[in-house]
């Protein structure tokens, strides 16, 4: 479900109410867990965590004019998805994050490469959300882009 709101209030405003509750509740534990200098914005129609071009002007190398992706969070037909371009990018992060997750849940892991689907906010398990989000600083973000890049 792709949305055309322009900010991160109008897209929580849109949603149906059982999904912007928990929607408010992942973006605050999001927030308050993120490193300083991540940026919230709307971006593909989704609440999304961006390096801003102030501190990473080259951007998003598949369209420069959008900022670095890094989170986003969004409610979909059937599930909520929180997407982290950091486990797509970091082997060690994703094993830490398997690892974790039967720690915080005994519900299945339900994952695609970067896209973690949640179908019941019940299964949400927030503080591992909130150990994801603060795992890697803006700076740290913005050095393994640049190695990924080098190595294409």
């Amino acid at each position: 479900m792709i949305s055309n709101s322009n900010s991160p209030e109008e897209y929580i405003e849109s949603l149906p109410h059982d999904r912007k509750s928990i929607i408010l509740k992942m973006r605050e534990v999001i927030k308050s867990a993120l490193p300083d200098g991540f940026l919230e914005c709307i971006t593909h129609g989704m609440l999304s965590y961006v390096v801003p071009h102030s501190l990473f002007p080259e951007g998003y190398h598949v369209n420069p004019k959008q900022p670095l992706p890094f989170m986003a969070l969004a409610s979909q037909k059937n599930y909520i998805a929180l997407y982290h371009m950091g486990l797509y990018g970091d082997e060690t992060m994703l094993n830490w994050f398997k690892t974790e997750w039967p720690k915080h849940t005994s519900k299945k892991l339900d994952m695609g490469k970067s896209c973690i689907r949640f179908k019941k906010a019940e299964d949400i398990p927030f503080e591992l959300i909130a150990e994801l989000s603060k795992k890697i600083t803006v700076n740290q973000w913005i050095e393994r882009y640049e190695l990924a890049l080098e190595k294409k």
